[in-house]
């Protein structure tokens, strides 16, 4: 995602209580410049809210100075930027695209774009045996500064990556280069052909499985399964295909690396199919950490 930042913003009210909940879907109904919006609050979205060009439209709002280009591989989703007056908040920055963000919905909004320090999701109610884990929780690195979504923090491979939740999609996914140090670090293979998996606004991009021989944890999931974009954000060519015999210890293997590559870059994305044991998902701004609550065998 690219863009370029005139200044913070959050959804915030003059007096914001200390936690909100939001149940289920996620979905409210909030008031755009006086005009009633339907939009989703969504785990895996930015802190800056996305309106579709028609809820912009039925609101009023007047671009400015800003524009943004999300991109979503190869393809590139231009937006506008402009003030309008949220329900019960001071007037804030919020984007607005040709087309909506998630289908049937006016706009969507991550939890740092909220006023609570604390935003807890409930996809279910808390079941006994339980186990909850607190991971580390960053920002959005690069021009988009606190635009950007909050994410948990893992490490592969000795280095840190990028961990977002996003129960309104059915896979989870990883960019290509992240995939490629997920294969490294715990052993993983192509198991599959490619198939293609929606990604935002629409657009769809192609995926293949790939197989861990080693789980990598995120708080109490142990992911086996993963879907890699292989053709998104770096080269998934170092994945082997499965049924590949290990290198000999004794050989030396050379990977070619592109000189633009940067691993902060990488996203790993929990999707539907690993967040179905979850009950809830806490995201503590004040005190950055996620807390993911999941009955697990």
């Amino acid at each position: 995602m690219l863009g370029t930042m005139l200044g913070a913003t959050a959804i915030a009210a003059d007096r914001p209580v200390t936690e909100r909940m939001v149940p289920g879907l996620g979905e409210v109904e909030v008031r755009i410049n006086r005009q009633p919006m339907r939009w989703r609050i969504d785990p895996a979205a930015f802190n800056m809210p996305f309106l579709s060009a028609e809820a912009a439209r039925r609101a009023k709002l007047r671009a400015g100075d800003v524009t943004l280009l999300y991109a979503v591989g190869p393809e590139i989703v231009r937006g506008d930027t402009g003030q309008a007056t949220v329900q019960g908040a001071r007037r804030s920055t919020v984007a607005w695209f040709p087309r909506p963000y998630a289908a049937g919905l006016d706009g969507v909004v991550g939890p740092g774009g909220l006023a609570e320090q604390r935003v807890r999701f409930v996809f279910r109610h808390p079941r006994p045996g339980e186990r909850t884990v607190t991971l580390p929780m960053i920002g959005q690195d690069g021009p988009l500064g606190n635009w950007g979504s909050l994410f948990a923090m893992i490490e592969v491979g000795g280095e840190p990556m990028r961990v977002r939740f996003d129960p309104h999609h059915p896979h989870t996914l990883a960019t290509a280069n992240a995939g490629r140090r997920l294969a490294e670090a715990y052993g993983g293979q192509f198991v599959g052909g490619p198939f293609t998996t929606e990604i935002a606004f629409g657009i769809e991009r192609p995926v293949r499985p790939m197989r861990l021989a080693r789980a990598v944890a995120v708080g109490p999931l142990a992911l086996t399964m993963i879907g890699v974009r292989t053709k998104d954000v770096g080269s998934s060519a170092a994945v082997p295909e499965a049924g590949t015999p290990p290198p000999d210890p004794d050989e030396i293997v050379v990977v070619a690396r592109d000189k633009r590559y940067d691993p902060e870059r990488d996203r790993l994305s929990l999707g539907a199919d690993v967040l179905r044991p979850c009950s809830t998902l806490v995201f503590d701004k004040r005190a950055r950490t996620i807390e993911l609550s999941c009955l697990v065998k």
